[in-house]
């Protein structure tokens, strides 16, 4: 049996979480963005200096482990007033199906119920199968939006929260 081991991430990570999303994006996103989309992306949210930013703003990011080697990530933040937001939860493409993602999210939650979150919301490309497994937890769509991401690249997502109550 392996050792999964789930951690805070520290600013010496960054270059760690840089080098999973370059690994984990490509075959995530390969059918819904062009490629040229994806590599923008890519720059705009995971170069060093935009993830120090995300630090620098309060983002919390985990890194999940296995036998020593990173295999996944996630980052959380709190939005306002209780509700927290799940801005991402990406696990490399040959751990996908072990329930990683899982543990992730359960992780989350417990985080953000310990800090008294009232709600967790989360942006899904409305294309992304992933969309599922939030439904899964108890996600439910609340609305839907573009955003534009500049150079004429528009993110096309639904918006998902999950009330959290004292047995959830």
């Amino acid at each position: 049996m392996s050792d999964i081991k789930i951690r805070e991430a520290a600013v010496n990570d960054i270059s760690t979480i840089h080098q999973l999303a370059h690994e984990i994006w490509p075959t995530t996103y390969s059918e819904i963005l062009s490629n040229d989309q994806l590599q923008y992306m890519l720059e705009l949210i995971y170069s060093q200096s935009s993830l120090q930013k995300q630090f620098n703003e309060g983002h919390h990011f985990l890194i999940v482990e296995e036998d020593k080697q990173p295999i996944a990530f996630a980052d959380y933040s709190l939005l306002k007033d209780g509700v927290y937001k799940l801005h991402k939860i990406y696990v490399l493409p040959n751990q996908q199906g072990k329930g990683i993602g899982k543990l992730l999210i359960e992780y989350v939650i417990k985080k953000v119920k310990v800090n008294n979150g009232s709600a967790l919301v989360l942006n899904v490309n409305r294309n992304n199968k992933a969309k599922q497994v939030y439904e899964h937890f108890g996600f439910k769509v609340i609305s839907e939006e573009d955003i534009d991401i500049g150079e004429g690249y528009f993110m096309n997502d639904y918006i998902m929260s999950l009330p959290l109550t004292a047995n959830r």
